[in-house]
Parts: structure tokens; sequence; C-alpha cells
């Protein structure tokens, strides 16, 4: 009774709402619905493309080492999931267009209004951001700095300068000025089956010996419809705003922060870690040393998890 009362709490919830007027994907292990009782929430907000299929793995991962006592949920992008049937991408095309929903600025106010609408004022959290996902929590916590932060744990954190990093560099050209060529290859392949889409998928994961098999269905749904679309268009709105880091945010909450900077990250150099370590030489800042990919959803997922339950398990001792 034991090992089936534990898989139920291994299963997670997931839900389709409408937040800013956009198509949002809520994973959710562990409560799914929060009262002022609740005194602590995971929430994950991730890199881009921001499907939390990705992170189901590490999600769990955390939910169960920390003895299922905290829910761990995650929030998509807006409109970076595939919206069910019974749905549409918006609710109000016009609306979504002047608050520009899908751009960088419009993603950080959609966070933050998923907190005010589903997420009690009094609840504790820890905010685990994933690349443009640190960036993300870093401006959530100036914008209101009331937020009842514990921790912010900010994996491979592309928060400065992204156009100006190798990956950057070959990818700003793509996303800033190309990225409508794509639009018509990436509308041919979400016409193809689904299993096709699977196989495909599993053939370009292929080179990947230790792949978490989870990740193929959240990636088979980014070929669906406008998903990878309006990814590619926040992408490109990364590479233009992502400049200067911003200091004085970082400042403010350095006891709060938790930085881990890959070793051979190509979106985020070794470069950066040593300054931001040497501007702030009272933070906590680490540097990857198992050699864990940028997108370490892939094939890593599991083993972060567990260096993260180690970093904040003091924090969470009552």
């Amino acid at each position: 009774m034991e090992n089936m009362g534990t898989e139920c709490r291994d299963e997670p919830q997931t839900d389709f709402i409408y937040c800013c007027g956009a198509i949002t994907e809520v994973l959710k292990f562990g409560s799914c619905q929060l009262n002022s009782g609740h005194k602590v929430l995971f929430l994950i907000i991730p890199g881009n493309p921001g499907v939390v299929g990705f992170y189901r793995t590490f999600m769990q991962t955390l939910h169960s080492m920390f003895g299922y006592r905290h829910p761990v949920w995650a929030v998509s992008h807006a409109g970076h999931c595939a919206p069910p049937d019974s749905m549409d991408m918006v609710e109000d095309a016009s609306s979504a267009t002047d608050r520009d929903v899908f751009g960088l600025n419009g993603q950080i106010e959609h966070k933050l209004a998923f907190l005010r609408e589903h997420v009690p004022r009094d609840t504790n959290l820890v905010l685990v951001g994933h690349s443009i996902g640190c960036y993300i929590i870093l401006d959530m916590m100036k914008r209101d700095p009331e937020l009842k932060v514990l921790k912010a744990v900010l994996l491979f954190p592309t928060i400065e300068r992204m156009a100006e990093t190798p990956q950057g560099k070959v990818m700003t050209p793509v996303l800033c000025h190309m990225r409508y060529v794509a639009y018509l290859p990436l509308f041919l392949l979400s016409l193809l089956p689904e299993g096709f889409k699977s196989s495909l998928i599993k053939l370009v994961f292929g080179g990947i010996p230790s792949l978490d098999h989870t990740v193929v269905q959240p990636t088979v749904s980014l070929l669906s419809g406008d998903c990878a679309a309006n990814a590619m268009y926040m992408g490109g709105q990364e590479m233009r705003k992502v400049l200067e880091r911003d200091d004085v945010t970082i400042k403010k909450n350095l006891e709060k922060l938790i930085f881990y900077y890959g070793a051979t990250d190509h979106w985020c150099p070794v470069q950066y870690y040593h300054e931001i370590k040497q501007d702030f030489p009272k933070g906590d800042f680490r540097l990857c040393e198992n050699g864990f990919r940028h997108a370490f959803v892939l094939d890593a997922g599991r083993q972060v998890a567990k260096m993260v339950v180690e970093w904040i398990r003091g924090v969470l001792r009552t």
C-alpha cells in the first residue's frame, strides 16, 4: 500500500489556464490548490522554450526528497504550450497583442499575475529559475519586493549580455532577423502524425546516451501550432534586451540568491561566473563540477534536483 501511495504522489496534475489572456500550462506535484495554510511553494520558472513537461523529473525529485511536504509547481511561459481542444492560444487576440504577452516583458508580468491569481500572498516561495527563467525571477523580485521569497535558485543563469555569448552570436541573427524563415518548416512539422514526430525527436536526441525519455513528449508538443514561433519571438527579445547585469537587485537580495553556472555553457561563459563572484564576494556562486549541459533537463534533472535539495534543506528546516 505504501508503494501505491508513493506512486500517486509522484503523479502530477496538469492544468491549462488563461493568464494575462494567454494559454498557460501549470504542472503540479503535491497540492493542486493553495490556501493560507500552505507555508512553502516551490515554483519553477523555465528557460526558453518554457515547456513545463521538460522539468517533470527535476520536480518529482524535489517533491519526493522533501518528503512530499511542499508542493512543487512549474508555470509555462505564455503561449509555450499547445492548448487543449476546448481552448485557444489567447482569450482575446487584441488584448494579448497590446500587452505583448509573448514578449520578454510580457512573460515577466505573466508570472507576477500568476502569483497574484493563484498563490496566497503569505506563501513562502522557493523560486527555481533555469536560463532566462533566472532573469525573469530577478525582475520579479525587483518589480514586487514584497514577494515572500525564501530562496531563489538560479540554474545556468542567462542574466546578462546574451547576444555576446558564443551561442548568442550564432542565434541572434536567426532569432532577430530570420525567424520568419523557420515558420513554414515548423508549420509543416506540426502537420506530421504524433508518432512520426516522436520518432523524429528520438532520432535528434539519439546522441544523448542517458536521455530522460520524459522530455520526448513535451518536445513533440512544442512542434504543435504556434508554440515554437512564440518561443522564437521571445528569444529574439532576449537577445535585444538581456544586456547589463542587474547588480542593484542582486545586491538587495544577495542572501536569498544561489547561482549555479555551467563550466562549458555557451549561453553563459565561465567568464561571467568569475566576474559576478568578484563583484559580490559574499554571494553564493557555484561552478558546475559535473559536466552538466545548459539544457540539464535532457539527462540530469534528477542529479541537479538532488543538489538543489542539499543547498536549501537548511532554509526549510523548522
